[in-house]
């Protein structure tokens, strides 16, 4: 059966930027990403640096704010005080005065049951007196942990439209990567028949059998009907109060309008003609994703004045590079270098540096991404490396060569990258990041 396309919305921007002022978002932002391994030691995911100078939450919060939601709930729980230092130091710019705020709801045991957040709609759900009080018509669910720019606007008018209860933003992924997510599948008219979260073997497109359609945990409510489905998950004593587990599955199964918005019809990014939208849940696809930044024209432009990604910005002077001998030469090669950073007379290629890094003599960083703050002795060779904030590398220390003794120190994924921290270093010590 061939799938037609999506509805045409309404682009009118009187009637989205209505639609946006009348949403209240709320990103999830509690998860401990287990599978960034130690860089999720002392933070929440979304609070992880990401491309050079952000936060990866930041690229959620700017698609909240470039679409015109401005009302914004941030839902934390997991060691969270990085991501509220954050938030507090680079979002302060929204005005009160017209409605517009950044809300910030950690877990409090909110409920009778004096429990923390037990699941994504156990998480809303225990801030439901709050979001009563903002009185939003429309209530969009996020994450707080992709990198992607989107225009919110599109998927809210398209869920107007098509007088949705629930409206699911989906995109194609080969259906070998399709387990790790919600799986759907949709008719003619793009309303959602059936959805299985994380599913062992994931059910294909009809007529397109490489491919899955996944959900991108985006979710877009009548307020209403929100509240009503949460009350009644909360009432299942079975319930594991999870979106993509729970309450999705069992909409769609009640026959409840639950329709599928197709990405690309609201991604703002397509400069190679494919919607970008990355997961960097893991240190392979961390360490890949920042590197493609590098690129002479990555997929994610990072330089679009239409749709800039806000973050805090430090106080830093410009980078530095020092040193022009032959065989001392402080110089950048296909990479991207913060503010604050010093190269002196070392060699860095394909590599991208944050804030505030330092790389003495005689030292090359090839294909590697260096967190802020991190000192580099002389004599130091590093490849295919992540290297945590606040990392003193020491003279002569070589990483990236040899996996078998790398792993006696560091560690390093099935594809060769390897992480380093201060604690791998002997420097481990107990701050916020």
């Amino acid at each position: 059966m061939k799938v037609q396309p999506a509805v045409q919305t309404n682009d009118n921007p009187r009637f989205v930027s209505t639609l946006t002022r009348n949403t209240l978002a709320l990103i999830l932002a509690g998860g401990r990403g287990t599978r960034l391994k130690n860089l999720t030691d002392w933070r929440a995911k979304p609070a992880v640096p990401f491309g050079g100078k952000f936060r990866i939450i930041d690229f959620t919060l700017s698609n909240c704010v470039n679409s015109g939601v401005r009302r914004i709930g941030v839902v934390t729980q997991y060691k969270a005080q990085s991501l509220i230092r954050h938030i507090q130091r680079g979002w302060s710019f929204l005005d009160g005065r017209f409605q517009e705020f950044i809300e910030l709801l950690p877990a409090q045991q909110r409920t009778e049951e004096g429990t923390w957040y037990q699941g994504t709609a156990d998480a809303v759900f225990q801030n439901l007196d709050i979001l009563r009080t903002h009185n939003p018509g429309y209530v969009l669910i996020l994450g707080g942990d992709h990198i992607y720019k989107m225009d919110y606007g599109r998927i809210l008018a398209e869920h107007v439209e098509r007088q949705a209860d629930l409206t699911i933003a989906c995109l194609e992924v080969p259906v070998e990567d399709a387990s790790a997510f919600g799986v759907m599948a949709v008719d003619n008219s793009w309303r959602t028949t059936s959805f299985a979260e994380k599913p062992e073997h994931p059910a294909p497109i009809p007529g397109k059998p490489g491919y899955a359609l996944i959900s991108m945990g985006i979710y877009v409510f009548n307020a209403k009907f929100l509240y009503e489905q949460l009350i009644q998950d909360h009432d299942m004593d079975q319930s594991s109060h999870d979106f993509g587990k729970d309450v999705i599955p069992r909409l769609v199964a009640s026959n409840a309008r639950v329709y599928a918005h197709r990405f690309q019809n609201s991604c703002v990014n397509m400069a190679s003609g494919v919607p970008y939208w990355r997961d960097v849940g893991t240190v392979d696809a961390y360490w890949k994703a920042n590197i493609d930044l590098t690129t002479i024209t990555p997929d994610l432009n990072l330089y679009d004045e239409d749709w800039p990604i806000w973050t805090h910005q430090e106080q830093l002077p410009p980078a530095k590079f020092v040193f022009d001998d032959d065989d001392r030469r402080g110089q950048a090669l296909d990479s991207m270098v913060s503010g604050g950073c010093i190269i002196s007379g070392a060699t860095v290629r394909r590599s991208l540096l944050f804030s505030n890094v330092q790389i003495r003599g005689y030292s090359t960083i090839e294909d590697s991404v260096i967190l802020p703050n991190v000192s580099i002795d002389r004599h130091a060779y590093l490849k295919r490396v992540v290297v945590e904030k606040e990392c003193q590398i020491p003279e002569g220390l070589k990483v990236g060569f040899n996996p078998d003794e790398d792993r006696k120190h560091f560690y390093v994924t099935d594809d060769g990258i390897t992480l380093i921290t201060p604690e791998m270093l002997g420097q481990g010590i107990h701050y916020i990041r």
